[in-house]
């Protein structure tokens, strides 16, 4: 067995004795430090003495993380969340600078201490009485076996107390070769990777013998916190964590300067192997991992090794009819061959908020990787309309039979344009919603105000900022979008209803005993009046039947919406023209399941676009799955409210052109119905040129 000689001291400069200033505070704080320290010591001597005997370190070699469990609404297991399988590996079969790396990071004086570090430990608990918390750190290696080993996370004296007991133990009874072949065999590195061999394959797919210099450095560093250092999650983290350990084993003397300048310029590089956490459905899978972390507080490490019984929402049937239409190429444009055209859904019960079925990525992935159904934050184009404009109008006393203005128009300088550039003089609400014209709907927004628009889709759980405070918003012009979770949600608040429930995919947690430590308590919220949810649901079937959204028609039922976003208008997307787009939406729903729909590319660029300007694809996306989530369910219409009555509106116009224009409202109100725009005619101009 290869004994590692520490050296942070032989060799090392000595330590000047620095002058202390006038009015320093340095001797009070060191005779506070001194008697910290031997009231700890004390302390550990009495706990020792006492108990240090009954505590039972059996199973030290022999560690059994317990895998949780997913559970689908009907009770099913569907899915494993559990640790990769520990291979340990002997001490000569891990490199020393990964050993050396461990020790100057962690713990650098792992040799010469008995398992705890007083001096280390009191410094800590001095600056936990200060600060009056015990959240402080100061373990060592030995100790953190213990924890990870035989205690809980909680930061309570009693515990820390504990944990040096074991430590003390530990340190009895094994060498100190053993404690680290047992802790670099043992301990999390992220990514549901456990030990220097799993952590070696998950990262750079080779054996932990195999490792580098500035690789062992990397993996050195990852213990303290996962998550935050993951080079797959946080490269530039990972670096400057990689670069300090680097620092560290310099300092004390394990590696040379020329050692040290040559591993701290090379990249990051990595080549993480085949094998994926255990389980189906890994987008759904990783949703509840984000939801149990993020809205309940569990930690990846407990969920991986917890024994947690986590139950949901999912239905088996959604969401195998999403993975089945997401294997099939032949459902998504061609893309192309250098980037793969991504694409993401999102189907939920509208009555419940539960989602029950969901797909973050296009081809292969990897565990807690960027989940494109709740993480992606795009601009939904016309998709918001509903939301930020005929929604509120609604509400303002609008109906489908009011008249909207549809000429030029330019409000302090934004002048919007229809699709198809043409003007109508005034059109119908019905019409502009099911043509998804966009001059009527920047209209009607600032009629009724902007800040009327923006409450309603907040109080749809949209978090729009005051950056969004602009007319364009009325096209899903937003400072940093929304997911089609978000979507989802919202469009789920017109097939309730008017009632919002807000998107979850866990109902309750507990352990394996069936001791509940988690529930779900999602907001409900009435957004609008039912009657009004019912005309928008009207309005939107409309557009599914006769308007841009006809590639979502099923035999049941169905409103939504289209949505999509133009190129930038930069220099880079110079000279190119026709039906081209950088994002493509459709978000709609039946009397059962809501569904929101994203297709385009990670990184939109002069070679990677949509080539259509509509929303034909995500549109038949929308339709197949459903009608596979919907094979055998009895078809049934939606519910109008008792209290609704089409005969009550008034056929007239919602307020002449012009009603209610902000200051310096330059609008040109012109009623040139049929009438070609400027913009188009100078197209046809310029192709006339072309042409002759």
């Amino acid at each position: 067995m290869v004994k590692i000689m520490v050296r942070p001291n032989k060799g090392a400069p000595p330590v000047k004795d620095k002058k202390r200033k006038p009015g320093s505070t340095r001797p009070r704080w060191g005779l506070r430090l001194f008697l910290t320290a031997i009231a700890l010591l004390l302390a550990l001597t009495i706990t020792s003495a006492i108990g240090i005997a009954q505590l039972d370190i059996s199973t030290l070699k022999n560690p059994m993380p317990l895998p949780s469990f997913i559970y689908d609404r009907n009770g099913e297991k569907v899915s494993q969340l559990s640790s990769s399988k520990i291979i340990p590996v002997s001490l000569e079969q891990i490199p020393l600078h990964l050993r050396q790396a461990v020790v100057a990071v962690e713990d650098r004086r792992f040799y010469e201490h008995p398992g705890v570090d007083v001096l280390s430990i009191a410094r800590a608990l001095a600056r936990d009485l200060k600060s009056q918390s015990w959240a402080e750190g100061g373990s060592t290696i030995t100790q953190q076996l213990a924890k990870n080993m035989f205690l809980t996370s909680d930061k309570s004296l009693g515990r820390k107390l504990k944990e040096a007991g074991y430590a003390l133990k530990i340190d009895l009874l094994h060498d100190k070769d053993e404690i680290l072949e047992l802790y670099l065999n043992n301990i999390y590195f992220g990514e549901g990777s456990w030990g220097v061999q799993g952590a070696a394959k998950k990262y750079f797919g080779k054996d932990a013998a195999e490792l580098t210099l500035e690789e062992s450095a990397l993996l050195a560093g990852l213990p303290k916190a996962p998550t935050h250092y993951s080079p797959f999650q946080h490269t530039e983290k990972a670096l400057e964590r990689r670069n300090t350990v680097l620092a560290l084993m310099k300092e004390q003397q394990y590696i040379t300067e020329e050692e040290y300048q040559a591993a701290v310029t090379q990249p990051i590089v990595l080549a993480p192997a085949e094998e994926e956490l255990k389980g189906k459905y890994p987008s759904y899978r990783d949703y509840v991992v984000q939801e149990a972390i993020g809205r309940y507080g569990f930690t990846e490490e407990e969920i991986l090794t917890g024994g947690l019984q986590i139950y949901t929402e999912l239905d088996p049937i959604v969401q195998e009819a999403v993975e089945e239409v997401y294997r099939e190429d032949s459902f998504f444009p061609a893309g192309k061959e250098d980037q793969l055209l991504q694409s993401a859904i999102v189907l939920l019960d509208h009555t419940s908020g539960g989602v029950r079925g969901l797909m973050g990525h296009r081809g292969p992935g990897v565990f807690r990787g960027f989940n494109r159904a709740t993480q992606l934050k795009r601009q939904p184009g016309s998709a918001f309309k509903p939301i930020v404009v005929y929604g509120p109008a609604l509400e303002k006393g609008y109906t489908p039979y009011s008249y909207l203005y549809d000429g030029e128009l330019n409000i302090n300088g934004y002048q919007p344009q229809n699709w198809d550039h043409r003007y109508r003089g005034q059109v119908s609400l019905t019409d502009a919603v099911t043509n998804s014209w966009n001059i009527p709907a920047v209209w009607l927004l600032n009629e009724i105000g902007i800040d009327t628009g923006l409450d309603y889709a907040r109080s749809m759980g949209l978090p729009l900022s005051e950056q969004d405070r602009h007319l364009s918003v009325a096209l899903g012009g937003l400072s940093e979008g929304v997911s089609p979770l978000q979507m989802a949600q919202a469009f789920g608040t017109f097939a309730n209803q008017g009632v919002m429930n807000e998107a979850h995919a866990i109902t309750k947690i507990t352990t394996q005993e069936g001791r509940v430590l988690a529930e779900a308590n999602p907001l409900s919220r009435q957004v609008t009046s039912p009657e009004h949810a019912y005309t928008m649901t009207r309005l939107l079937e409309n557009a599914v039947r006769y308007g841009t959204g006809t590639q979502a028609r099923l035999n049941r039922p169905t409103a939504g919406k289209t949505g999509t976003t133009q190129l930038p208008d930069t220099e880079e997307f110079a000279g190119i023209s026709g039906a081209v787009s950088k994002d493509a939406w459709f978000v709609g729903y039946t009397p059962e399941l809501t569904a929101a729909v994203w297709l385009g590319y990670d990184l939109t660029d002069r070679n990677h676009y949509l080539e259509t300007s509509g929303s034909a694809a995500p549109a038949a996306l929308f339709r197949e799955i459903m009608s596979r989530s919907l094979q055998g369910v009895a078809v049934v219409p939606f519910e109008a409210p008792p209290s609704y009555r089409e005969d009550k509106w008034p056929v007239e116009p919602g307020g002449k052109p012009g009603k209610g224009k902000e200051k310096n409202n330059e609008s040109k109100n012109k009623k040139d119905k049929g009438k070609k725009s400027e913009k188009e005619k100078e197209k046809e101009k310029k192709k006339k040129k072309e042409k002759d």
